[in-house]
């Protein structure tokens, strides 16, 4: 059996409590040997804090604690640096350049030539890079792309994905003068276009509208719609991407999809994200960890009964119609895959090329919102 990979974890708090740990540490490929964590260990480990995510040495006594990068990228024992800080380029250059794999959190960089330059970086050392895209995890979507590869909606045509939040917390506090790297599309967007294009791939153009509906005169986008159109063999097909904060639904809609054979509708959300808030930094082990309630299954409508355990025909429009089950949601095979890749094993499931197109996108919706009209992709 391989030695464990030493994983090294840069920042400690919401993202590295919730969307990382949870998922290495059930891992017998990852081992959590160091942090890097600019505050010094609390006087007193056993008192509880009342704010912040607490402390490494406290939570992981048996690891590594750094408090500068330089001490930190210099641990030649680190062979993996997960970064889940706000700021990425310097330290993923850092974490290359030191000879080290890297995952680094979503958006990945704030521009595609940034992004280019690191994957060129990576390439030249011979070191996977690659950004934590969990929701292609997600119990919904990892349902939608069944259904699309195995035919269930035959040739799509018309996509809407959605990734709505009502009224959000922090975007309370976003100013008015936009730079890249903020605004929803660089937020929760970066989900969803991937999404499109992990299953569509490069659109050949980009038209967008970016509004601030938080009360507040603004040119960061807190809603967006960006409608990504196709050529060749897809040249009928229509993706539109959208994150509205005004939303007044109990279960937000998150994709409609429509097909020369059928049509995929979906409420509700994959409940791997609330289950691990509710147990920041525990392992992501429960049998029921990644499973869908049932009442928030999608509905699936097709011309012919894809699925006779789900389906039943509808006289009335001679059309086969049910709850299809959603598939488990499954982050943990993110870091399955991650082990798998760096020991030769497997490809890369998320490759930084994917990262790098998407960022491309929201650079062409900015510029089809300022300029009122379509962007061809280049």
């Amino acid at each position: 059996m391989a030695t464990a990979i030493k994983v090294g974890i840069v920042g400690y708090g919401f993202s590295t409590k919730c969307f990382h740990l949870p998922f290495i540490l059930p891992n017998p490929g990852l081992e959590v040997y160091a942090f890097l964590q600019r505050a010094a260990p609390p006087a007193d480990a056993t008192v509880v804090p009342t704010k912040g995510w607490g402390h490494c040495t406290v939570d992981f006594p048996q690891a590594k604690h750094y408090m500068t990068p330089e001490t930190f990228f210099a641990d030649d024992q680190i062979e993996l640096v997960i970064l889940c800080t706000h700021s990425h380029e310097e330290f993923i250059e850092k974490a290359l350049l030191a000879g080290k794999h890297v995952v680094v959190e979503k958006p990945f960089v704030n521009t595609s030539v940034d992004a280019e330059r690191l994957i060129a970086i990576a390439k030249e050392k011979g070191k996977l890079l690659t950004v934590f895209q969990n929701r292609r995890l997600d119990s919904d979507f990892r349902t939608l792309e069944y259904l699309v590869k195995h035919g269930a909606l035959g040739t799509v045509l018309e996509a809407d994905i959605h990734f709505d939040f009502p009224s959000p917390s922090w975007v309370t506090g976003w100013g008015k003068e936009y730079t890249p790297g903020q605004g929803m599309a660089f937020g929760l967007g970066t989900h969803t276009i991937d999404q499109a294009l992990c299953l569509f791939g490069r659109p050949a153009s980009v038209t967008a509208f970016l509004r601030s509906n938080r009360g507040a005169e603004s040119e960061i986008d807190d809603t967006f719609t960006i409608i990504l159109q196709y050529a060749g063999d897809q040249k009928n097909l229509l993706v539109t991407i959208k994150t509205a904060i005004v939303t007044h639904m109990r279960d937000q809609l998150r994709f409609f999809v429509r097909g020369t054979e059928g049509t995929f509708l979906k409420f509700g959300t994959c409940p791997q994200e609330a289950k691990a808030m509710a147990a920041p930094g525990e392992p992501a082990t429960a049998p029921d960890f990644g499973l869908e309630d049932a009442k928030t299954w999608g509905t699936l409508t097709s011309t012919t009964q894809f699925d006779p355990d789900s389906q039943t025909l509808d006289k009335q429009s001679g059309l086969y119609v049910g709850k299809y089950p959603s598939l488990p949601g499954w982050y943990r095979g993110y870091y399955d895959n991650v082990v798998a890749a760096i020991r030769g094993s497997a490809q890369l499931f998320v490759k930084p090329e994917t990262a790098r197109d998407g960022l491309r996108v929201i650079e062409l919706a900015r510029k089809s919102h300022e300029e009122g009209q379509t962007i061809a992709w280049t």
